[in-house]
C-alpha cells in the first residue's frame, strides 16, 4: 500500500473479475480507494480504513487499527440480517441500503461475489439486471 484507502492488490485481484464482469460496469479511483459503478451509481467501495483518515469507516467497524473494507448496497429486507450476524458486517452511518463488511483473513469470497451481484442489481436498470445470474435464495 503506498497511501491512506488503498487496497491490497490481491483485494483487487479478488474483487475485479466479480464487479467487472457485470454489465455495463467500470472501476474508477474513488476519493479514497477503488469503487465499481454501473452508469452512476456506485455498486460497491473498497478502501482500507485507516482511524486517522477514514474515522467513519474505522468507527463503524469498530476498529483502531487500518482494515480493509468494502462497502455495498442490499435490499432492504437483507440489511438487518446481515448486521445482527456482526463481524465481518455493520452498518455505516450512511445511506439507508449501504452496509459495510471488513475484509480479514475469513472473508468468504463466494459470499462477497453474491453480495455485489445483488447489489449492482439493486442499483442497475432492470433491464441489465434481468441479465445477471443470481444464486436462487437471492431472487
Amino acid at each position: 500500500m503506498t497511501g491512506p484507502g488503498d487496497v491490497p492488490p490481491e483485494i483487487l485481484h479478488r474483487l475485479r473479475p466479480v464487479c467487472l464482469g457485470l454489465p455495463e460496469t467500470y472501476e474508477e479511483p474513488a476519493w479514497v480507494g477503488t469503487r465499481w459503478r454501473i452508469r452512476k451509481r456506485t455498486f460497491a467501495h473498497v478502501l482500507t480504513a485507516d482511524p486517522d483518515h477514514q474515522a467513519a469507516y474505522a468507527r463503524a467497524a469498530t476498529s483502531d487499527q487500518p482494515i480493509c473494507v468494502l462497502t455495498f448496497r442490499s435490499p432492504g429486507d437483507e440489511i438487518a440480517g446481515l448486521i445482527a450476524s456482526g463481524h465481518p458486517f455493520f452498518k455505516p452511518g450512511w445511506g439507508a441500503d449501504v452496509v459495510g463488511m471488513v475484509l480479514d483473513d475469513g472473508v468468504d469470497w463466494e459470499e462477497v461475489a453474491e453480495l455485489l451481484t445483488e447489489s449492482y442489481c439493486v442499483l442497475a436498470p432492470k433491464r441489465l439486471a434481468a441479465l445477471v445470474d443470481r444464486p436462487i435464495d437471492l431472487e
